[in-house]
């Protein structure tokens, strides 16, 4: 029952606390507007900075990275207070896979706003800054050398999403000692949000494909 208990409260605080899109809130708020009728209408970092600003964008950065960061913890810090483990030596690790999932899906299709939000890059990634901080260096770094090179933000979001599973196999498997069994789980369990975030992407595939995705820019339209 206390680990049930531990998954539907990882759920919940996953999905309500996912579904605060910054991007609407801090948008809606400093300029009185809808960023899902601005520009590329997606309510994510990057459109938010081409159409709102830099301020707003700094906001949704934050506001988005910590919500991940809070509904991990909190799912953690309950189920260890539960004294739930989901494995051996009471490691609630897991949980915040679960945790972070519902993160992704909150802000993809929020409750508040008619499920309509953004892509989940940054909420998925910062689930790892708790989940385990060596897979956030991981894809950061991955993020960063891509958008270098490609100045795509969309390419560097798929490809850092793609590696995830690999990243936490490896970070689990070879840097922390786990035995492979376990880090093939972690893997297995990061697997969901990375596909969903690449499934969220498939309009910028297409763009891809086709050579007329928008390159990133700190230029702003406003």
């Amino acid at each position: 029952m206390r680990v049930i208990v531990s998954l539907l409260l990882a759920a919940s605080f996953g999905y309500f606390l996912g579904s605060c899109n910054f991007s609407i809130i801090v948008v809606r708020f400093m300029k009185g507007k809808d960023i899902r009728d601005m520009g590329s209408r997606n309510a994510g970092l990057t459109n938010t900075l081409r159409c709102a600003g830099k301020t707003c964008a700094l906001l949704t950065l934050i506001g988005d990275l910590m919500k991940g960061v809070v509904a991990v913890g909190l799912a953690r810090f309950f189920c260890w207070l539960l004294d739930a483990g989901l494995s051996p030596g009471n490691d609630t690790h897991y949980i915040g896979y679960i945790a972070g999932f519902f993160a992704v899906i909150g802000h993809i299709f929020p409750i508040y706003y008619e499920f309509k939000g953004g892509k989940g890059v940054l909420v998925g990634v910062s689930t790892f800054l708790v989940v385990d901080f060596k897979v956030f260096i991981a894809l950061l770094a991955i993020f960063i050398v891509i958008l270098s090179i490609s100045k795509y933000v969309s390419l560097a979001s798929i490809v850092s999403a793609t590696y995830c599973p690999l990243a936490t196999l490896l970070m689990s498997w070879i840097v922390d000692g786990d035995g492979f069994g376990r880090s093939l789980l972690y893997a297995a369990m990061s697997l969901p949000m990375a596909a969903m975030v690449v499934w969220m992407h498939r309009s910028n595939i297409e763009r891809l494909r086709n050579g007329n995705e928008n390159v990133f820019t700190f230029h702003t339209k406003m």
